[in-house]
């Protein structure tokens, strides 16, 4: 079989029951710190209000809501279900966080490593100009891909295992770069899935964005932020080693209503 016919993005579909075990909300406690310290250092003290765009299964964003009151946005429905079982007192919207315009701004909008599965310059363009939309004036904007072009390391194979009592998982990735020429890599999954003494094994397929850093700089100084780099701490693992932290000036216009009204209608909460 060619990695190309292996079926994708199940692990957010069809898998997704799976992804406490692949990545359970304990493993985010000390980048969640970073984040936090972040939006505090930039926001001062207060529970401000919040946004996560492409915020998964809440497991990041579960470490912020003690100090800050959240929304969160996501493309995937079962990944929506399981945040909303950890996070319950965070309102849940589905949408694309290239499109979605909720009709309100918020103090901070932050997008975790979904922010990987911009393709192309105009996918983080469009992910950058729904950030701003969302924000009030003076308010800031997050970010941390998982590689720069210029760290970017391939090939390389992580796993793990991880049982919740009922279901044992075996989890394996491995990520290359089938062409260095583009701005994609791709990662192939490997769920060696133990339940009731049987033994399946599924497969799954990712294709993430790789961009140079002074791509990301530029497109967000283009989309109105001022970029800082804050260092993110996560020991031996090279992955979202920088926050990128963009703040949109006070005189800069504010195009929220503007874009809300290009955009649609906006998106109902997810019940």
């Amino acid at each position: 079989m060619k990695a190309s016919e292996v079926k994708p993005n199940r692990l957010y579909d069809d898998l997704a029951y799976l992804w406490p075990l692949v990545s359970p909300p304990e493993d985010y406690a000390t980048e969640a710190r970073d984040w936090r310290d972040a939006l505090r250092r930039k926001l001062g003290p207060g529970r401000h209000e919040i946004l996560e765009l492409g915020a998964g299964g809440g497991h990041n964003l579960s470490h912020l809501t003690p100090d800050f009151r959240a929304t969160a946005v996501d493309l995937s429905q079962r990944m929506l279900e399981h945040s909303a079982t950890l996070n319950p007192g965070v309102e849940h919207h589905l949408g694309d966080m290239t499109t979605v315009r909720l009709g309100r701004t918020f103090r901070a909008v932050i997008i975790h490593d979904a922010i990987d599965y911009m393709l192309s310059e105009a996918d983080l363009r469009a992910a950058f100009a729904t950030a701003r939309a969302h924000l009030e004036p003076g308010g800031v904007f997050i970010t941390a891909p998982d590689h720069f072009r210029e760290t970017y390391r391939a090939p390389r194979v992580d796993s793990s295992t991880n049982s919740d009592g009922k279901t044992e998982l075996t989890f394996i990735e491995f990520n290359h770069d089938p062409d260095p020429e583009d701005t994609t890599v791709e990662t192939i999954m490997f769920y060696l899935i133990r339940d009731g003494g049987e033994l399946r094994v599924e497969q799954d397929r990712h294709v993430t964005g790789l961009f140079p850093l002074k791509t990301w700089l530029c497109l967000m100084e283009e989309a109105g932020f001022a970029v800082e780099q804050f260092p993110s701490r996560h020991g031996d693992d090279p992955r979202q080693s920088v926050l990128l932290v963009g703040t949109l000036a006070d005189c800069t216009e504010h195009a929220g209503a503007q874009d809300g009204e290009s955009a649609g209608a906006p998106s109902p909460p997810v019940t």
